[in-house]
């Protein structure tokens, strides 16, 4: 289905067979597509027409026509259109279980202590951007299965050579006591209204040094990273149907207006927008 407003356009669904989200969206004109967010899903695609421009792994990211780019769960990154014609591109939204499964065959005599790792995010290998093409237009024409499959399979031999399995890092080690305490206060307390000085005071801190921290760890100040990790939950309860006003008290939104905003900065939609897309309930 397919949701539009101001020159800009989305058509999103989802496959009930893997639960890969499909987006192929239009961004119009000179504009911040995105404020910077993440997703818990590894994210494929490829540029269809103009130039795309997005900020990850601390550097500016071009993607041109017939670009793909490729992205980690948990990779921060925003969007933008530098130019007056806009972009347009695919992507498909990839569960991080889902992909694992389907490579375990390729890498099937590695332990379990390796992780799976994305080595550039930006690449021109065209037949990478072919696959990603057919996989696309298999998922969303609702091929036969058997189709669908074997699209996916091209698709992820493709990548192969795209991606490698590293150590899993001990990122635990090398980030700051105070900061990864910090960080699993927000997860442990997502479905309530903290605030920073309660937050500092519980880790035996003052607020300036906790935000400090946590933004030289992860990026983004402590209200930022929960905002986030509350829309990526947000997109799971839609996803399967729940009201936007039951998820924005669920998460402790101010209102429906309130996560609405948030969300549409991140991905482009209103939050019953994206409900509807994905589930085909109006709101």
């Amino acid at each position: 289905m397919t949701a539009s407003t101001q020159g800009n356009w989305v058509d999103l669904s989802r496959d009930a067979d893997t639960g890969i989200e499909l987006l192929r969206t239009h961004i119009a004109g000179l504009s911040q597509a995105y404020d910077p967010h993440w997703h818990d899903d590894y994210l494929i695609g490829y540029n269809e027409q103009g130039l795309q421009q997005f900020h990850c792994r601390d550097q500016v990211q071009r993607v041109t026509p017939g670009g793909s780019f490729l992205l980690e769960p948990g990779e921060i990154h925003d969007g933008e259109s530098p130019h007056s014609d806009g972009f347009t591109y695919r992507a498909l939204y990839l569960p991080a279980q889902w992909l694992h499964r389907q490579l375990s065959g390729i890498f099937e005599d590695l332990p379990d202590r390796y992780e799976l790792h994305v080595e550039s995010t930006l690449s021109d290998d065209r037949r990478l951007m072919g696959s990603i093409a057919s996989a696309f237009i298999a998922l969303h024409g609702q091929e036969p299965r058997i189709v669908r499959s074997a699209c996916l399979d091209q698709m992820i031999e493709r990548m192969t050579a795209h991606l490698d399995w590293r150590l899993k890092r001990n990122d635990e080690i090398l980030l700051p006591r105070l900061a990864r305490e910090g960080r699993d206060y927000l997860h442990a307390h997502l479905y309530e209204d903290v605030g920073l000085e309660e937050m500092a005071t519980v880790l035996g801190h003052d607020r300036f040094r906790l935000n400090r921290a946590f933004k030289s760890a992860f990026g983004v100040a402590p209200h930022s990273y929960l905002i986030q990790l509350r829309l990526v939950q947000a997109r799971r309860l839609l996803a399967k149907g729940h009201k936007p006003a039951e998820v924005a008290s669920l998460l402790c939104f101010s209102d429906q207006s309130h996560m609405g905003r948030w969300f549409r900065r991140a991905y482009n939609l209103t939050p019953a927008a994206y409900r509807t897309l994905c589930t085909s309930v109006p709101d």
